[in-house]
């Protein structure tokens, strides 16, 4: 009897709470059906630029399913500043192949397909059967990276930032929330402080410990794992502590939405969950139109881009500064309305 007075007690209990039902229900449809249209995105052509390759073999290229641009002359800024997968270039029937590498994957399956077309056109040629017949010659080199070049090289940038982003939204969630479930919120708001200047003093007090945290694993990934970094370490630090201040304003705003820790844990799969699909791990170009938007508006893309610009990439301040001004954004917007937030915290 008494378990069973238990059991109608819990199920009374998370029946009128409203929100962590919806929470219970709604937040696993959403990160499923998420991940449905994510992976189910199709896949986007290679885009090939070419200098001096014969029309016959640009056919067969495009006709294996490659993007070709054809170039008078065309250098590694060609590439980059193209977007494009690959530059191929002819001289005196040798190849030479220069590879983004922005994705491993995706550089070597286009490799591979460019072997096979050049192979193909050669045996088309009349003369070159049989024991005469070679394959093509193709000197491959990378803008980033090399032939070694693994995924987690490549994405090992994009999880320090996540975890950054995950810890420091989870420490300062919870915190605040303990503040306001033990009244001293409350007791605080109802002395001459101003918003603002309460705002600012948690952004500060857990801010010390975000730092000490984002140091702490900048510096274990990159010394003690012994992650790639072709850039600067400062400019790591410094886009992982704009990532850590965008999880601490949200963390604090979101707080004031959640009733109980276990309803701050629920907005894991529906806040932070979702953002690592926008983190680089699936291409944007793949992407359909509408989940690009989605991604434009995820703090975390913004803050792995700069991260993978900067650890696999190799490029400085210069490049980066546009990611870092739109964290700067979004924590000033995070922050005003962690001002508004706490207005009805006001005791008149």
């Amino acid at each position: 009897m008494r378990t069973k007075a238990l059991v109608k007690r819990i199920c009374r209990q998370m029946l009128r709470d409203k929100r962590t039902l919806a929470l219970l229900f709604v937040a696993p449809l959403f990160v499923l059906t998420l991940m449905y249209y994510l992976f189910n995105s199709g896949s986007a052509d290679f885009k090939l630029g070419a200098v001096n390759v014969d029309t016959s073999v640009v056919q067969v290229l495009e006709k294996s399913g490659i993007d070709v641009k054809q170039y008078a002359t065309a250098a590694d800024k060609t590439v980059i500043n193209n977007k494009l997968d690959g530059l191929l270039q002819e001289n005196n029937g040798k190849y030479e192949l220069t590879l983004l590498n922005n994705d491993p994957s995706t550089s070597k399956a286009l490799q591979v397909k460019i072997a096979q077309s050049l192979a193909s056109q050669m045996q088309n040629k009349p003369g070159l059967t049989g024991y005469n017949l070679k394959q093509p010659v193709i000197d491959t080199k990378y803008i980033y990276g090399s032939s070694e070049t693994s995924f987690f090289d490549i994405f090992s940038s994009i999880f320090v930032g996540f975890f950054v982003f995950f810890f420091v939204f989870l420490i300062s969630g919870i915190g605040l929330l303990r503040e306001r479930t033990t009244g001293t919120l409350e007791r605080l708001m109802s002395t001459p402080i101003k918003r603002r200047e309460v705002i600012t003093g948690y952004l500060f007090g857990y801010g010390i410990f975000a730092v000490i945290q984002t140091l702490v694993v900048v510096i274990f990934a990159i010394n003690v794992l012994g992650l790639s970094l072709a850039g600067s370490i400062w400019n790591v630090i410094i886009i992982n502590l704009m990532l850590a201040l965008v999880a601490l304003s949200l963390g604090i705003l979101l707080s004031t939405f959640a009733a109980s820790e276990f309803q701050m844990m629920q907005f894991i799969p529906l806040v932070i969950i979702p953002q690592i699909f926008f983190a680089g791990i699936i291409p944007l170009e793949n992407m359909a139109g509408w989940l690009q938007v989605i991604a434009k508006i995820m703090p975390i893309y913004y803050g792995a881009d700069a991260l993978r610009s900067v650890m696999y990439k190799g490029l400085g301040f210069s490049d980066i500064y546009v990611d870092l001004l739109v964290l700067a954004v979004f924590v000033s917007v995070f922050v005003f309305l962690n001002i508004l937030a706490l207005k009805k915290y006001r005791k008149l």
